[in-house]
């Protein structure tokens, strides 16, 4: 595994770095309606959150953000490792996409308008997967 970026991968990872690090930055004072929202909805789609306090899955949340955009955006942090989170995390928020009423068109993946927030968060996992399977091709000894 390199443990420096590739050159052409930087632009991408700093994309998505700075969006997500910005999101946890902006999660990190949120008032109790804000936090109640966001884990309103992340329980909907995953049950195992529902009992948790919102205020911590907030803080929890904005934690988790702040330390993936930071991996994003620092080239030290090997782009497997990068990558991995970043498809993780998309893959949270494409499930909310996929079990949220009301996000998606009937009996389609096209998203509603209420939808196109999350749906365009496809970008994500598009940034991660490809981090990971390059990871994967280029590593000495594989064919």
């Amino acid at each position: 595994m390199r443990f420096l970026a590739r050159a052409h991968q930087l632009p991408a990872r700093f994309a998505a770095g700075a969006i997500i690090l910005n999101s946890g930055l902006g999660k990190q004072d949120a008032d109790k309606q804000t936090a109640a929202g966001l884990h309103g909805m992340a329980a909907g789609t995953y049950p195992f959150l529902e009992d948790m306090d919102p205020e911590e899955f907030t803080r929890l949340l904005s934690r988790a953000e702040i330390a993936l955009g930071a991996a994003l955006l620092i080239p030290v942090v090997p782009s497997m490792l990068a990558g991995a989170a970043l498809t993780a995390f998309a893959g949270g928020l494409l499930g909310l996409y996929l079990k949220t009423p009301g996000l998606r068109q009937e009996g389609s993946l096209r998203p509603t308008p209420e939808g196109n927030a999350i749906a365009k968060d496809v970008w994500l996992l598009g940034i991660g997967a490809g981090l990971v399977i390059e990871e994967l091709v280029s590593c000495p000894g594989r064919p």
